[in-house]
């Protein structure tokens, strides 16, 4: 009967992994020359892991720093959100916890491995669609909690973490992340009253938000609805 793993190597295993491949990235992440770095063999990873995409996986997802682990621990003291001002002064206060750079420095990664698991989806793919969905049910969740309808929440979270997204990798190009920082106050300035639901407008009781294209309901029409 094979010996069960040592918890405690394998927690240990895993930050000096996650150290290496923020230090090496992952286009050239060998087995064999990270086992030596890491004084062991290939074979134990193996044993440890399974696969190195676990691995790589397991390594980032059990860092504290993450800033939705740190957003879940917030919300759990405090409580979520009870209005549309409240969710701006949380997205702002996370938009900060991007800025610093322990965070920063993991943003190349989390792009290499989405453009990876878009020529190789099954490397890692399974990660990155875990994390953008569990920061867009986290929202979706905060949304609801505002009073939006459930189909509505989850439009409303995919269309603010989809770009926040964009503006967290644009700068790793560009350089400029006073720039996404502009950006991303821009874009909760246009976001923002959208969330701001109020039982007054028709279009709300639907879920959905009268366009301004459309004409304003007659009398009798809304003795209707």
């Amino acid at each position: 009967m094979p010996r069960p793993a040592d918890p405690a190597k394998r927690r240990e295993l895993l930050d000096r992994v996650r150290a290496y491949v923020l230090r090496n990235g992952l286009a050239d992440l060998s087995l064999r020359p990270l086992a030596r770095s890491l004084g062991t063999s290939d074979r134990m990873l193996l044993y440890y892991f399974g696969t190195k995409e676990r691995m790589v996986s397991e390594a980032l997802a059990i860092d504290e720093r993450r800033p939705l682990l740190r957003v879940r621990e917030d919300l759990a003291a405090a409580g979520p959100p009870r209005d549309a001002a409240a969710q701006r002064r949380l997205l702002e206060e996370l938009w900060l916890r991007f800025d610093t750079p322990d965070i920063r420095a993991t943003l190349p990664l989390y792009l290499e491995m989405m453009t990876t698991s878009l020529l190789h989806p099954d490397r890692y793919g399974p990660l990155m669609r875990d994390l953008l969905s569990e920061w867009t049910d986290l929202m979706a969740t905060l949304f609801s909690g505002l009073g939006m309808p459930e189909a509505r929440a989850r439009h409303e979270a995919t269309l603010l973490v989809d770009t926040v997204f964009g503006l967290l990798f644009a700068p790793l190009a560009t350089g400029d992340w006073a720039r996404a920082t502009t950006a991303f106050r821009l874009l909760l300035d246009r976001l923002e009253p959208g969330w701001r639901t109020t039982s007054e407008d028709p279009g709300m009781r639907s879920g959905r938000r009268r366009s301004t294209l459309e004409p304003e309901p007659r009398a009798d029409e809304e003795e209707l609805t």
